[in-house]
């Protein structure tokens, strides 16, 4: 039986840690700009934004540059967020953790909104925009990721495949 001795393994400094420290500091500014747009006071109260009535305020309003900034500044809220979350943790791609994280941040706001006397338009709509966003940016990086992975051959149709 021979002696073994114990040497410390090397200490390197990886980058992984520092990167995913990075990427959960940007998640966190992501979080706080969203808190603030979404949570500043504008007034007193709040007022209920029947899904029906703003549903038909969008679709008469589309040509209106104030409708199309409403409706595009509720698609795009958490989409920030939502990218830099599922940057630091890439278990959000799967879609029912994506689709359960983006509906209960969205709902968290508009409760929030209810709660809190902002003068805000609590909206179950604005909800549902906000979310939806959030899950269409994360699948529209996932394929973005996937088509750009070396060594990835693109789909061949029915026509190269007879050719």
């Amino acid at each position: 039986m021979t002696a073994r001795t114990w040497t410390a393994p090397e200490v390197t400094s990886s980058p992984a840690p520092r990167s995913r420290r990075r990427r959960a500091a940007v998640a966190l500014v992501a979080a706080v700009l969203t808190a603030a747009v979404t949570l500043t006071p504008v007034g007193e109260g709040w007022a209920w934004g029947a899904p029906g009535e703003e549903l038909r305020w969008y679709l008469a309003g589309l040509d209106h540059p104030g409708t199309l900034v409403q409706l595009l500044g509720n698609l795009l809220l958490l989409v920030p967020l939502a990218l830099t979350v599922h940057r630091l943790e890439e278990q959000v791609a799967r879609p029912r953790v994506l689709v359960a994280l983006a509906v209960a941040t969205a709902a968290s706001i508009e409760v929030l909104q209810l709660a809190l006397p902002l003068g805000r338009v609590v909206s179950p709509l604005d909800a549902a925009l906000n979310a939806t966003g959030a899950v269409l940016a994360v699948v529209v990086a996932e394929a973005l990721a996937t088509a750009a992975r070396p060594g990835r051959r693109p789909a061949r149709t029915a026509r190269a495949r007879a050719a």
